[in-house]
Formats: C-alpha cells, sequence, structure tokens
C-alpha cells in the first residue's frame, strides 16, 4: 500500500511491539497495535487530531464518561486479500449506526471525512499489525465519551474520540460450536431503551447473566423480550438465528436489538443462495414444538466478533435441545462466504469491502 499524504500529526513509537505478536496464536483484543487515532470535540469543534502511540491517557474521575455512562463504541474488521493488500469489511454500516449511538447520547456527530481519514492514516501507520487470513484480522474499535468533568446530567461539552485497532484470532476458542439457556431473571433490554444502540452501558449489565450461565454449564444466555418474556431477542452479545424445515429465522429490529452488520450481511446471503428467509418474532415454544416436530435443523449466532457461531445446545425454559452439526449446515455456508468475501477469495458482488 501507498504512504497516503498525512492530514494529522503523527508521533511514532520509539520501538515497535510486533515483533514480539504470535500471530499464529492470537487471543481476541488483548494485544493492541502500536498507535491509536485521538480527537477532542470542544463546544462543538473538533481539534487536537493526532496518531499517537497507543497507551493512558490522562482523564478526570469526574468525567461524565465515568460517572454516568455517556460512552459508546463500533467494533468492525480489516482482513488481508490474496493480494496482500488490506479490505475493510462495510465499515459504512458502522459509521452510520456510530452516529445513531452519539445522537441517542446528545454527543456530538462524527463526521464521515474524519471517521474514514482517521483510519485510513491509522491503518497505514500500522499495516505491519495486519495478519495473514489464515491468522485473523485487524480488529478496529472506535470508541467515544464524554470528557466533560462536571456532575450535571448532561452529556457535557467536551468529547473524546478514540481509534485503536487490534490484531484478533478467533473470540470463541476451545470449540467449533457453543452452548446457550434462556434466562429470566435478566433482561438485555427494553422498548425505548438503548438495545438498539452500541453504547458501553449495554454490555456490563450482561456479565453477571454470562455468569451464571457458565455456572450452569452453558456459554451464554439467551435474552427474551422484556414485555412478555416470549419471544427470542439475541444471545450473548450475538444476533439470534434458527433454520426451521430449511428457512432461516432472524428476530426483527424492533428497538431493543442490534442492528448487526453481520446479520444484515447474512440475510442478504440468504437471498443469494436462495434460501428463504424471514425476519420475524419467533417464541421459545415455537422452537420447542419445532425441536419435537423434528424440523428445527440448527441454530447460530452472528456478530463482527464472532462472524457466524453455530450453536449445539439450547436450554429452552428447563428443557435440553441438542442440535447435532452437520458439514453441509446454512451456518457453515454462510460463514464460509462471508469470510471468502471479506478476505478477496470470494467476489464482492455486493460491494461490501472498502479499501484504504
Amino acid at each position: 500500500m501507498a504512504t497516503i499524504t498525512t492530514r494529522f500529526p503523527l508521533r511514532h513509537v520509539e520501538r515497535s511491539r510486533l515483533e514480539s505478536v504470535d500471530f499464529d496464536n492470537l487471543p481476541f483484543g488483548s494485544i493492541w497495535s502500536d498507535h491509536m487515532f485521538v480527537a477532542d470535540n470542544i463546544d462543538g469543534e473538533w481539534t487536537d487530531a493526532e496518531i499517537r502511540p497507543y497507551g493512558p491517557m490522562p482523564i478526570y474521575p469526574s468525567s461524565k464518561g465515568l460517572q454516568y455512562a455517556v460512552s459508546m463504541f463500533e467494533g468492525f474488521k480489516a482482513h488481508m486479500t490474496p493480494e496482500g493488500d488490506l479490505a475493510v469489511f462495510r465499515p459504512d454500516m458502522n459509521q452510520k449506526r456510530f452516529n445513531r449511538t452519539a445522537a441517542r447520547f446528545v454527543m456530538p456527530e462524527l463526521p464521515k471525512d474524519l471517521f474514514f481519514d482517521a483510519m485510513r492514516e491509522l491503518l497505514d501507520v500500522d499495516r505491519g499489525w495486519l495478519p495473514r487470513a489464515d491468522q485473523g484480522a485487524l480488529y478496529i474499535r472506535p470508541s467515544y465519551f464524554s470528557t466533560d468533568p462536571t456532575l450535571s446530567v448532561v452529556s457535557g461539552r467536551s468529547f473524546r474520540y478514540v481509534l485503536m485497532t487490534a490484531p484478533v484470532g478467533l473470540y470463541f476458542t476451545g470449540s467449533e460450536t457453543v452452548s446457550l439457556v434462556t434466562t429470566r431473571k435478566f433482561v438485555r433490554a427494553f422498548p425505548g431503551g438503548t438495545g438498539g444502540h452500541k453504547p458501553a452501558a449495554n454490555y456490563g449489565p450482561t456479565m453477571l447473566a454470562s455468569q451464571q450461565a457458565q455456572a450452569q454449564g452453558y456459554d451464554n444466555v439467551i435474552w427474551l423480550d422484556g414485555h412478555e418474556g416470549r419471544y427470542v431477542e439475541e444471545c450473548g452479545v450475538m444476533n439470534m438465528w434458527f433454520v426451521i424445515d430449511g428457512t432461516a429465522i432472524t428476530p426483527p429490529l424492533e428497538g431493543t436489538i442490534l442492528p448487526g452488520v453481520t446479520r444484515d450481511s447474512l440475510i442478504r446471503l440468504c437471498g443469494d443462495f436462495g434460501i428463504p428467509c424471514e425476519v420475524r418474532r419467533i417464541a421459545v415454544d415455537e422452537l420447542l414444538e419445532a425441536h419435537a416436530a423434528g424440523t428445527l435443523n440448527e441454530a447460530f449466532g452472528s456478530g463482527t466478533a464472532a462472524t457466524v457461531q453455530p450453536i449445539d445446545r439450547l436450554g429452552l425454559d428447563g428443557t435440553d435441545v441438542l442440535l447435532p452439526q452437520r458439514p453441509d449446515s446454512l451456518a457453515s455456508r454462510l460463514k464460509a462466504e462471508l469470510h471468502g468475501i471479506q478476505t478477496g477469495r470470494v467476489e464482492d458482488r455486493h460491494g461490501w469491502l472498502w479499501r484504504p
């Protein structure tokens, strides 16, 4: 990749940590690239934008990002193509979702050109951190929070945008499948809340439910709707999918479910495959009936981190449903097709790749 003309000041690290990284055994999200992009918004104006070494930043303990969780993030990936180029998967969708979340928290909009220019320059500077396609991907994490050090319950006058990257391997390790169990003690989102957005505060409260699911012998939870407690919404931190009698089904976006980029992509790939796909509510009772009738073919989750994650066991209101894994499953087909597009090995027929 040719070096671009820089828009932002750049402070190089004294010594890269790159040479110490084992790219064949990458963890998820604990190794960070050399640099990060940082910019502040003060009274509505963007200022002090620069690329600096990744590391600690001073922040007031009274800042609203810490005190009131006026904080949000996004996540998406860059992959290496067969030509050795870098391709980012559908960042336009993340950029739009980023600003929808910012608006929900009364935070200034991040201009589209700033979003993409900062990412282009940071990826150019830390290009060496991109793993090969068979090793993993470069995870891109934009974060945005209020730095206003006052305790009034408003979003504030000062904000910081930070863009980081991390070479990552698989999100789930040690197993090709996961197990899930319904929970009625905890609810992820309610109508009118922030379930359809991506604030940091959506994630912390899920940890106890996950811990209790693991104590029961499952990997994570199936989130049900907060009104009736009947309908499946998400699973862990992923969108949820079922295949019943050959039809793929995923819950609808009604404000409580995150509009996942991978979810949207899979809906379109189902159309490419000629697989019937329904976006509709699905109740736990329907799943139990389908299992009893032998028509519950498979289940899987989808998300940026895990991409497509097959599910081998569902704990549905006390009934364990085992789902045998097949090499020709829809989850396997979708995962292979999606990864092929992301890495440039399959034709990008929908124009999903951004090549900085």
